[in-house]
């Protein structure tokens, strides 16, 4: 059994991934794993190598010491997402010639453009505007001509995705079922800029690292089918799934990097990691009452049944007072 851990570097992780890379440790440690820690630095704007190490110094920090990954290296390497750019593209190359993969010239601002009111719920949905003309309401994907030209080696492009459903069972969550066209349309395998997509990266990485369960939060729920889809056309393996509740600040908004009372930078200066530690625990049931708590010392108590499905509040204290 194998779980993972893959932040990106775009800024100080605040509570919300703590929260994560602590479930996602507890898991994988529980049931006698190992736990992999992977830098997803695919976005050549917002991916700094300073970000990467003060991750890897806060996860050592708490105490969630990772077996392989990153600077520690491991026989599944290497685990910047910045340096497997060969890997992606041979995935790339094997749907290509399927006939599963083409150009799209279409902006952001041209799909948003074409999405009703009740859509416009933060998911893109692709209307199929650059499709080729054969695609187009043909739900077979083995009836697909190969291509006649090679992968171009710039521009953006989408896979080919049909009216189908795909079902999956998430830990936490469920039976879930989720039809791709109405979900996503054709979604993005390399952007416009040239960088990967990040379902393609993910897709390729779990599977070829060994990756078995991956805990992340349900924010990412809703992107499950389309890697499973996807791993299934690639013919990699499909790991567990298990999704948690996210952590919200006082507004009823989620922790993001922007929320700078609760980045580490600032927690380091105020908390010790059992401080920090247990009080993730508390607000998530795996101890009845706040108390300062190791990692290690948590896993007699972790169950996946204790987790709430709903989001959890949390105020700038975290003392626990």
């Amino acid at each position: 059994m194998k779980g993972r851990f893959a932040p990106s570097p775009t800024g100080r992780m605040h509570l919300g991934n703590v929260y994560c890379a602590l479930l996602s440790w507890l898991s994988a440690r529980s049931q006698g794993g190992v736990w992999l820690l992977r830098i997803e630095d695919l976005d050549p704007q917002r991916s700094r190598p300073e970000y990467a190490r003060q991750i890897e110094d806060d996860l050592r920090w708490l105490g969630l010491v990772w077996d392989e990954g990153a600077s520690q290296g491991g026989h599944a390497g290497p685990y910047l997402q910045s340096l497997r750019s060969d890997i992606y593209r041979h995935c790339l190359d094997r749907l290509w010639t399927r006939g599963l993969v083409y150009p799209c010239h279409c902006s952001r601002a041209d799909i948003m453009a074409t999405q009703a009111p009740h859509e416009m719920d933060g998911r893109i949905v692709y209307a199929g505007t650059c499709r080729p003309d054969h695609m187009k309401g043909n739900a077979d994907i083995t009836l697909l001509p190969p291509p006649q030209t090679p992968v171009p080696p710039s521009g953006k492009l989408r896979l080919y995705v049909p009216d189908v459903d795909v079902e999956f069972e998430d830990r936490h969550y469920g039976s879930q079922r989720v039809n791709l066209a109405s979900h996503c349309g054709d979604f993005l395998l390399r952007r416009a800029d040239g960088a990967w997509a990040y379902q393609l990266a993910v897709v390729a990485d779990d599977a070829l690292m060994g990756v078995t369960e991956v805990v992340r939060g349900r924010d990412l729920l809703l992107s499950t089918p389309q890697q499973i889809w996807l791993a299934r056309l690639l013919g990699l393996p499909v790991p567990s799934y298990c999704h948690h509740p996210l952590l919200n600040n006082t507004t009823g908004q989620r922790l993001s990097k922007r929320d700078r009372s609760l980045d580490m930078g600032l927690l380091r200066q105020h908390y010790k990691p059992s401080e920090i530690l247990g009080h993730l625990a508390h607000v998530s049931g795996i101890i009845h009452r706040y108390e300062p708590v190791s990692a290690t010392e948590l896993l007699s108590v972790f169950d996946w049944n204790k987790v709430p499905q709903q989001d959890i509040c949390i105020g700038d204290d975290i003392s626990g007072k």
